[in-house]
């Protein structure tokens, strides 16, 4: 299907207004198409033509105000409609449309683990056309009025409240919306297990096929306790009282995204239900993510944006209200994960060449393929940083004021970027215009680096900071004496210039500054030489964990950059993270240490010396001493990750338990068989067995991932065929994990020969089967462990072809980017 342009929607938008839309939805008809029928009512404004578009398996007919349209004239996903006269319209399509392997349109999955199947929608961001006929882009909103037929005994969901029809078994009515984009239109159905309350007269749901029921009916209680907090204080900070008729919140298999905002029914990847022990900082992500979504309610759904170049409109206001309320409404304090996991990918995105502005100018987003591609770590970590920043610099009062002023004047309608800006200088005064252009239309981060003299009696210190970038900056500076002890604070706020301003404060020079304490602005901080000596002390003794993170982060972009070797990083999580208390920094530590660093800007003959300092770290965490739950869940697969002996793995699997706990449930079994398999020491009968074990889809990925790590050319063979084969039989979660089981840098001799083929691979899997197998072809499938001159040069070689698809394009040039980064982190 050719990609919707900007030009196009304009346009169409110009022409048309679109009033209703009325789908009926026939899921009985067999596995492999569902009937679709689609009536819009639309009027013109004046005589011209247009299209609607369409992505059916068959147009079974089509009319437009009763007059038959040629089926044969549907190309490419779309349907002409020519002649169109001043006034009122309506266009009927019926056709069969495709279930879905990929997460893309209705995506069917049946469970393995009972032979029952569940179908759920996947409209963003163009793919209503596989589900209904549509005038798909953001600003042409309607009502909508959706009907499903589905088996008697399943479970109908929708964008409002779902009633059976009289008379007519299997066949459900959802509630009308309010007027809404095409891609919010949502529906699931199947024989789910459901979880239903009411808070605030409103029906709430939550929802998860049966097989994983025991696992929500055990979280239930907490997903809805922060359900109900977060709704409650949305409606004590925002005017505009939540939108819809309901809220169900649907765990769904093969979801591609963290979740998604339909109105009403909300769907998440139902890896939010925990089938195995997870750690506290799993938890609140969870929590942030229901929150994340619900601000959806109204930044997307109530107030829409009118094009994908202001997608953070959407992202950005949800990623910075997620966190920020599930603060304000419940005990946990999730902007210590943010800044340990979600800010960096916002750095590392911002300085690959794929980077963009927060706020991209539009013909920077020339069609909805482009767009696709945006929705990354600067949409949602850089824009909700810089939403924060703006927060700090106005307040929260004026910021909120600005909000609710944006909502009234855009209710049920759509907005841009200068909509919003002109809100918040309202309710402000202040020069929001200059702001934004400074924060969203720029792109990388700015670094700030001190340099400190003491005065000659010692009764004052100078900072001199060098900045590196042209934004404004308000920001905290935290000065710690030699034992770690805080003692004092200073707030002080840098210009929209580059180059180097001075500062004085009373008392001693410091021990240990902290540029950026609090994490309240988006920029890369260094650490001066005493201040990075004093932090290898005692950072862990630090009593604020957000500062803590910003020290972590400072010595991780370090590293990046070529200033600090990897093996220092090494060494210091070794020796200070024994002591450290929280686990969500515990966790982004050790991921870029095991991940970056010991896997790509170590070299193969510094690898093993990693490793080796990561057990010794878990072997600490798992002493007799620490019980806490988390903490020796996390030592426990660090352990597994680092082992390069299968000796105590070994023990562990036989034994069933790590000694102390935890016991080996089914995601440490199938982590710890998949490190077996990277050592040479499991079989295929014991993978199989494990898999009759644990029949299930996340037995299945454990299976295919441990399949694909064995070190056998016949093994890999299997697996790459599985992948790469034309025949495609690989589901998008399927495809992933076997891809992620294939690439392992301990058999670099063994997969030497696949590493020239993969190149031309990804480009057909990519091109054959869509957008989500081509992101995932250039993320998940590339040579891991080939970091070295020979693999860029034939990723750059690739890069250069003209058949090259959008999908694979974007991240095979971040992985790209990421291997000459390394490649330069090596030569430091």
């Amino acid at each position: 299907m050719a990609p919707l342009t900007r030009l196009e929607a304009e346009a169409r938008s110009a022409l048309l207004d679109v009033h209703h839309y009325a789908i009926d939805l026939d899921f009985t008809r067999g596995e492999d198409t569902f009937a679709s029928v689609t009536t819009i009512r639309f009027t013109a404004r004046r005589d011209g033509d247009t299209f609607a578009e369409l992505r059916p398996t068959a147009l079974r007919g089509a009319t437009l105000d009763g007059r038959a349209l040629d089926p044969a004239t549907l190309a490419d996903g779309r349907l002409p409609l020519s002649g169109l006269t001043a006034g009122t319209h309506e266009l009927r399509v019926t056709a069969d449309m495709p279930y879905s392997r990929t997460g893309e349109g209705i995506h069917r999955f049946t469970d393995p683990a009972d032979g029952l199947t569940y179908l759920y929608s996947t409209c963003f961001l163009a793919d209503c056309p596989l589900v209904f006929a549509a005038f798909d882009q953001p600003d042409l909103k309607a009502v909508f009025d959706v009907t499903v037929t589905a088996p008697e005994d399943w479970t109908v969901l929708g964008n409002g409240s779902v009633t059976p029809v009289a008379g007519r078994p299997g066949v459900h009515r959802c509630a009308t919306t309010p007027p809404i984009s095409t891609y919010l239109m949502a529906v699931a159905a199947g024989p789910y297990h459901s979880v239903r309350t009411e808070h605030a007269g409103l029906p709430f749901g939550l929802h998860v096929r049966r097989s994983l029921a025991e696992h929500l009916d055990k979280d239930a209680d907490e997903i809805l306790d922060i359900t109900r907090r977060c709704f409650d204080r949305y409606h004590e900070i925002f005017d505009e009282p939540y939108p819809f008729d309901s809220y169900d919140q649907a765990f769904v298999p093969e979801f591609n995204a963290g979740a998604m905002e339909n109105p009403g029914l909300v769907t998440f990847r139902e890896g939010y239900i925990h089938r195995s022990a997870v750690t506290d900082s799993q938890r609140e992500v969870r929590g942030v993510v229901v929150a994340h979504e619900m601000a959806h309610m109204w930044f997307g759904n109530l107030v829409t944006l009118r094009w994908w170049d202001d997608i953070w409109l959407n992202e950005s206001f949800a990623d910075y209200l997620g966190y920020q309320v599930l603060t304000d409404a419940t005990e946990h304090r999730p902007w210590v994960e943010f800044c340990t996991d979600q800010k960096p990918r916002g750095y590392d995105a911002d300085q690959r060449g794929s980077t963009h502005p927060v706020a991209p100018e539009p013909d920077a987003v020339p069609d909805t393929a482009s767009a696709l591609l945006n929705f990354d770590g600067i949409s949602y970590a850089k824009g909700a940083s810089a939403l924060r920043q703006l927060v700090t610099w106005l307040g929260e009062d004026a910021f909120l004021a600005g909000v609710n002023d944006h909502f009234t004047r855009h209710r049920f309608a759509n907005a841009t970027l200068a909509d919003f800006v002109d809100s918040m200088a309202r309710a402000s005064g202040r020069s929001v215009p200059a702001w934004a252009d400074a924060w969203l239309r720029t792109t990388g981060p700015d670094t700030l680096t001190p340099q400190i003299d003491a005065s000659e009696n010692g009764e004052g210190w100078r900072l001199r900071l060098a900045h590196a970038g042209a934004r404004p900056h308000r920001l905290r500076l935290g000065v710690y004496d030699a034992d770690g002890a805080p003692r004092a604070r200073h707030e002080i706020e840098l210009p929209a210039a580059e180059g180097t301003t001075e500062h004085t404060f009373p008392g001693p020079r410091p021990d240990l500054l902290v540029l950026n304490d609090g994490d309240l602005t988006y920029a890369k901080v260094r650490l001066d030489p005493r201040s990075w000596d004093t932090a290898q002390r005692v950072l862990s003794d630090l009593p604020e964990p957000l500062t803590r993170t910003v020290v972590w982060n400072a010595a991780r972009d370090m590293v990046r950059d070529g200033e600090l070797a990897p093996a220092a990083y090494l060494d210091a999580a070794r020796r200070l993270l024994p002591a450290e208390p929280s686990t969500a920094i515990l966790e982004a530590v050790v991921a870029f240490a095991r991940g970056p660093v010991t896997d790509r800007y170590l070299t193969p003959e510094q690898r093993p010396a990693g490793l080796a300092a990561l057990s010794d770290l878990a072997r600490d965490l798992l002493g007799a001493a620490v019980t806490d739950p988390a903490r020796r869940l996390f030592a426990a697969r660090t352990a597994i990750d680092a082992a390069t002996e299968p000796g105590e793995l070994r023990s562990w699997w036989e034994a069933g338990t790590v000694p102390g706990g935890p016991v080996l449930d089914p995601e440490l079994r199938w982590r710890l068989l998949g490190r077996l398999a990277v050592l040479g020491a499991t079989t295929e009968e014991e993978i199989a067995a494990e898999a009759a074990r644990d029949v299930t889809a996340n037995g299945e990925e454990g299976a295919a991932r441990c399949r694909a790590a064995l070190p056998d050319a016949a093994a890999k063979e299997a697996a790459w065929r599985a992948m790469f084969d034309p025949a495609d039989t690989l589901s998008n979660y399927l495809f992933a994990a076997t891809a992620q089981g294939f690439w392992q840098p301990e058999q670099r001799d063994l997969l030497a020969r696949w590493v020239a083929r993969y190149f031309p691979a990804a480009l057909g899997v990519a091109a054959r089967r869509g957008h989500t197998l081509g992101v995932l072809a250039g993320r998940q499938a590339f040579p891991r462990g080939f970091t070295d001159a020979g693999t860029l040069r034939l990723g750059e070689d690739t890069l250069r072809r003209d058949d090259l698809t959008p999908a694979l394009r974007r991240p095979l040039a971040d992985q790209l980017d990421d291997l000459r980064r390394a490649l330069h982190v090596r030569g430091r």
